[in-house]
């Protein structure tokens, strides 16, 4: 597939996860976490415009020079931004206009691409395009957040439907040894999955299947929330000052639970992987077993001989850079590496991933406390 049609379908694919929306969808931002969709259609528009157009496509006229400031991001060498919690606020540019932005870029990158690209620049646009798919997790993780505090609890697509992954019941023994990680080949991979390296592990044993909903209730009829031996200090201060009783979205109806999905309110799922889970809440659990989580290593290592990918899977390690790790210079440069503090690796991917868009060493990322992102629970011991 060529970029002009790699391009187009990526493109449609964000549109068509915003086609479920209401226009006053577009603009809720409910915490800091979530960016409004208006938002995520600008910023990945944006990001063509900025670091594809601008620099390379001689005569390209920008749209409008205040969006740079509206949509950059976190890139401090492009200049000043909104800050991240004020998104919602940006009633203006409307919907309609940010969609007419997206179609102004759209027709200039068809343009663009129709002259000779350098290895460079095509390397770059690659780099665009999955920084599209990012934000088209986002979108999902986003909508579900907006939609799920809904007080009604509307549905964001009646029809949707969540992969079925078949699992195989039991534990994998891994022995002792020196494993190799991280990215092989020339395909695309993220700075941060660079350079490969051995590591020496330990035997284990990792769970084969992610823990469900009816396991992870019994944590929580057992007093697990309650029960301070199982959590990290922080975590358990987490806990208290936020009143946590149970994973986002669960609710007790009537002495039943029940769970916000994409089709609305409905019954707990007790055979379903549980989701939404914080880092704390799965290391609280894992401790309440007598097991522990996998390392990313151990993880990836592991995980050509189990099924995956339906939840992102917490890991105990911290987000650190690889041996021989380095950041590209000026913006690009910014895209991970500044990020490796305080933070947790999550391997796998989740059911809001898009096709094509994972891999065994992607290291995805998020500070322990979070839970809106699509993630679930492996055990190792």
């Amino acid at each position: 597939m060529n970029l002009a049609d790699s391009y187009k379908m990526v493109r449609r694919r964000t549109e068509d996860i915003c086609s479920h929306l209401q226009t006053e969808d577009y603009v809720v931002q409910p915490i800091g976490d979530v960016s409004p969709p208006k938002w995520h259609i600008g910023h990945t528009t944006w990001f063509f415009e900025t670091f594809i157009l601008k620099p390379y496509f001689m005569g390209y006229q920008e749209y409008d020079p205040n969006y740079n400031y509206v949509f950059n991001s976190y890139y401090e060498t492009v200049g000043a931004r909104v800050i991240r919690t004020d998104r919602g606020n940006l009633s203006r540019p409307t919907v309609l206009d940010v969609y007419r932005y997206r179609e102004y870029v759209d027709n200039a990158i068809y343009k663009f691409l129709g002259q000779d690209v350098s290895p460079e620049i095509e390397e770059l646009f690659i780099l665009g395009l999955n920084h599209e798919e990012q934000h088209q997790e986002l979108l999902y993780y986003d909508i579900k957040y907006i939609l799920g505090h809904n007080p009604l609890f509307p549905a964001y697509n009646p029809q949707y439907a969540s992969p079925v992954l078949e699992e195989q019941e039991g534990w994998l023994s891994m022995p002792e040894g020196i494993y190799e990680i991280g990215h092989q080949g020339s395909d695309f991979c993220f700075d941060n999955e660079l350079n490969r390296h051995k590591v020496y592990l330990n035997d284990y044993q990792i769970s084969t299947k992610l823990v469900t909903n009816a396991e992870y209730l019994a944590f929580v009829d057992a007093g697990g929330y309650q029960d301070f031996r199982y959590w990290h200090a922080e975590a358990w201060d987490w806990v208290k000052t936020n009143e946590v009783k149970a994973p986002l979205y669960w609710h007790n109806v009537d002495s039943e639970w029940h769970t916000y999905t994409f089709r609305g309110l409905e019954p707990l799922h007790l055979h379903d992987s549980v989701m939404h889970i914080s880092y704390y809440e799965a290391y609280a659990y894992a401790s309440w077993k007598g097991m522990r989580l996998p390392t990313e290593f151990e993880w990836e290592a592991a995980a050509s001989q189990f099924s995956w990918g339906t939840r992102w899977e917490w890991t105990e390690s911290a987000y650190l850079p690889y041996p021989g790790f380095s950041k590209a210079p000026g913006a690009i440069g910014e895209y991970n590496g500044k990020f490796m503090v305080s933070q947790k690796v999550l391997r796998g991917a989740s059911e809001a991933t898009p096709p094509g868009h994972s891999r065994l060493t992607y290291r995805n990322f998020f500070h322990p406390n979070l839970r809106w992102h699509f993630t679930g629970i492996r055990l190792a011991q």
